[in-house]
């Protein structure tokens, strides 16, 4: 089959992956510029030489799937030569070789916001103009009401509405990957989101609204509870970028908003600094 056939039919499978492009060759090389193949978590479509130059890439493709932020392309140069045996076997054949790796993320990035008051409102209304999916999610319905939430909806995100009353089964059905902003107007609801978040190690960004003395008290909770030090070092709280002024929702909301923004491995502007390049290692 194919390499784009396999492409269309994984993306439509909403599987991520990493297309492994033979970029450039100078010397000799098992196959030629253009050979692609296609690495998810658990397969391998098409070949781009075999032998230690195909696990390589393998092997660095599924390092960027497992990466809890998403990355953009990486250029990996390698040499083929007998004089060092490879990590995975050795290839004399005496060229050098750059492999293209562009990860792709068929599924959007996720977003959840846990209370949507006056601040996770403002926060809806930034994020609702990224492509992402947007969870909104609140134990009072009334600030859910279309109404309410119309400005949200206008924007490129596509918005799921939450009235969650029992939070516990929201948490656990959010998508592997999700990052999570807990600014609930209940002290109480925060800590039980916080504990079922921690309980997911799959999830990304979990941030926390509130100030320090808030933190070191929902710190010694979950320390009580079984939490360890590395659980509590994924929690973000304060939230937001520091030095950006204000207290205002959207003040809030912005530095908030712009601390995501570098979770979410949204799509590069052409105008990005040139592919980063992995040290040359010899094959």
């Amino acid at each position: 089959m194919p390499w784009f056939e396999d492409l269309a039919r994984l993306t439509q499978a909403k599987t991520p992956l990493v297309i492994a492009t033979l970029l450039k060759v100078r010397g000799h090389a098992p196959r030629s510029p253009g050979a692609k193949m296609l690495v998810t978590a658990e397969a391998i479509y098409g070949t781009i030489g075999g032998g230690n130059l195909e696990q390589l890439a393998v092997a660095q493709a599924r390092e960027i799937l497992a990466a809890k932020t998403r990355s953009g392309p990486l250029i990996l140069t390698t040499r083929l030569t007998e004089k060092d045996s490879g990590e995975f076997g050795v290839q004399c054949c005496g060229g050098e070789v750059e492999i293209l790796l562009e990860p792709v993320y068929p599924l959007r990035p996720a977003v959840a916001i846990f209370g949507v008051g006056h601040v996770g409102l403002a926060l809806a209304r930034i994020l609702s103009l990224l492509p992402i999916t947007l969870y909104l999610v609140d134990s009072r319905q009334e600030l859910l009401s279309p109404e309410r939430l119309r400005p949200v909806t206008l924007g490129e995100a596509e918005v799921k509405v939450h009235p969650a009353p029992i939070l516990e089964g929201t948490v656990g059905d959010l998508p592997r990957g999700t990052h999570l902003v807990i600014m609930t107007h209940d002290h109480a609801e925060d800590l039980y989101v916080l504990e079922m978040a921690l309980r997911r190690a799959d999830l990304g960004y979990i941030g926390l609204i509130g100030s320090p003395v808030k933190w070191a008290r929902f710190r010694q909770r979950l320390c009580e509870q079984g939490f360890s030090e590395e659980d509590l070092a994924r929690v973000t709280s304060p939230i937001g970028l520091p030095g950006v002024p204000g207290k205002s929702p959207e003040a809030i909301a912005i530095a908030t908003a712009a601390q995501l923004v570098g979770q979410l491995g949204l799509e590069a502007d052409w105008n990005d600094p040139p592919l980063p390049k992995t040290p040359s290692r010899r094959l």
